[in-house]
């Protein structure tokens, strides 16, 4: 019984360890290495895309594969120095994946997680309107979050600046749990990063994620089949 047992626990270890090769190769296979930081420690160049390291820690997978089979602008600041980006039809945002390969990258990123910090669960009960026009009001004139990021105003037209990434659809793209940590210790993840550590306490910081997580393009539709 016992050596059964042993045999199993082995057999299942490396089925895991398999399972977990075979998606790390597909990251290797599309090149992803070439723009972005799959590792904390590979600190030896520049990237030009976002860290992915904590991929699995920030991103909503649906959001993340419907990226993946067709892209959006997420940094408005390309723009500015590549102002051809979206014109003509040889011009991409990011490369494109079909279905099967969407699914295996996304599977592949949501096992990128950041081991060095507790992320402590937020709440995700609504805020009230008039909590929620009191952090929107913070959120573009106390912390001036605007002057770096697009977000949407009560007409629901985009205003911001581009330097950062646009918070336009943060509701459907970001985890609220990564956001309320990022704010909390944005150097934790981006040591030389641009994002400041302002004065939040852990409650303005909660409610600064869950007014996030209200702001969503109209009539984005996620894919939820895996």
């Amino acid at each position: 019984m016992t050596s059964k047992f042993f045999i199993l626990f082995y057999i299942g270890g490396f089925l895991a360890l398999f399972s977990i090769a075979v998606e790390a190769e597909i990251l290797e296979d599309k090149n992803c290495i070439s723009c972005h930081r799959l590792s904390a420690k590979d600190t030896g160049r520049v990237f030009t895309g976002p860290d992915l390291h904590f991929a699995g820690d920030k991103f909503q997978p649906n959001w993340l594969k419907q990226f993946l089979k067709k892209p959006e602008l997420i940094r408005p600041s390309r723009l500015i120095t590549d102002p051809n980006l979206l014109q003509g039809p040889n011009l991409t945002l990011h490369p494109t994946f079909l279905e099967e390969d969407a699914n295996a990258l996304t599977h592949s990123l949501m096992n990128l997680k950041f081991t060095g910090q507790i992320i402590n669960p937020v709440t995700t009960d609504p805020l009230s309107k008039g909590l929620r026009a009191k952090i929107k009001y913070q959120f573009e004139r106390t912390f001036g979050c605007i002057s770096c990021h697009q977000s949407l105003n009560l007409a629901g037209k985009v205003r911001g600046g581009i330097s950062g990434p646009s918070l336009v659809n943060a509701g459907n793209r970001l985890q609220i749990n990564w956001v309320a940590n990022w704010l909390k210790t944005p150097e934790i993840y981006i040591p030389k990063g641009r994002m400041p550590r302002y004065k939040m306490g852990s409650d303005m910081q909660h409610q600064f994620s869950r007014f996030l997580m209200t702001l969503k393009k109209e009539g984005a539709v996620l894919d939820n089949s895996e």
